[in-house]
């Protein structure tokens, strides 16, 4: 088992573990010391990571959306380790492609649930957990470039990564005379299993190296990459770091569109609107 790294006799709570950024995060963490409370709704894959990793881990079965399963993968970390030092609160889902009239609210409130409510629970029971214990950690959580940009689609995703920017913003200011810190990670294009249900969908899996390609770097990102920006918001290498989204998007969400460089007229937007406004008369 690992005994040294940065995070040697850390415990490590990762939300939405079993797959993609949680996955990744999860066994960064652990190579670099941390015993791992791993934390998804599907239960057996969470398992499996579990059995994995490279330090002494647990798997609990959740789902972040409800109070009784965030409290109960907070005490199942106490219980086993006696501690909780760290927090990636990175659990989400994207919801619909529909565009605004076409919305369904049943989807818009799902999405809200898991990817704003279950940080926010996340954030209350560190909080209180460490209020009643008197020590201290640290949180990071998973924005997204959608926190800084906005688009015709993905609605619901947009909003909630937009309002895990007030989260970790209000998180940060109320925890700093704490000595507690909160930040997050703002990953762009990262082929994940998050869009595995979007395969065949524009701007959903299917064109992600495409889409990508514009970025400054050229690239989709990868899930190791953005688990190395976790491992740092976590650790005391950032330690004058507070309240901040950490942009791991390889330069897109700086490009200025309408400039040469960022592709100014480089596409053809009837292409692109055309599926958006099927049905206005424009």
């Amino acid at each position: 088992m690992s005994t040294v790294g940065r995070f040697a006799g850390k415990v490590a709570v990762v939300t939405g573990a079993a797959s993609g950024l949680g996955r990744a995060s999860a066994r960064r963490l652990a190579e670099e010391g941390a015993n791992v409370v791993a934390v998804d709704i599907d239960a057996d894959a969470v398992a499996a990571l579990a059995e994995e990793l490279p330090t002494r881990s647990i798997a609990v079965g959740g789902d972040v959306s409800s109070e009784a399963d965030v409290d109960a993968y907070l005490r199942a970390g106490v219980d086993t380790f006696g501690r909780v030092d760290l927090h990636h609160l990175n659990a989400g889902i994207f919801g619909s492609f529909a565009t605004l009239p076409d919305l369904d609210v049943a989807d818009f409130e799902r999405v809200m649930a898991v990817n704003v409510r279950g940080p926010l629970l996340g954030l209350r029971a560190a909080f209180r957990h460490w209020r009643s214990t008197g020590e201290r950690g640290t949180i990071a959580l998973t924005a997204s470039i959608a926190s800084l940009t906005g688009a015709a689609d993905l609605v619901p995703y947009q909003v909630s990564k937009h309002a895990v920017t007030g989260l970790v913003r209000s998180a940060a200011v109320y925890g700093g005379p704490l000595g507690i810190r909160v930040n997050a990670v703002a990953p762009g294009i990262v082929p994940t299993e998050l869009f595995r249900d979007a395969a065949s969908a524009t701007g959903g899996k299917n064109d992600m190296a495409q889409r990508a390609s514009t970025a400054p770097l050229r690239r989709a990102g990868q899930a190791e990459e953005i688990a190395g920006v976790v491992a740092f918001l976590l650790s005391e290498d950032s330690s004058y770091l507070t309240g901040q989204l950490v942009a791991a998007d390889g330069g897109a969400s700086v490009v200025n569109t309408v400039r040469p460089s960022g592709g100014a007229g480089a596409w053809d937007t009837e292409a692109v609107d055309a599926p958006l406004y099927q049905g206005w008369d424009r």
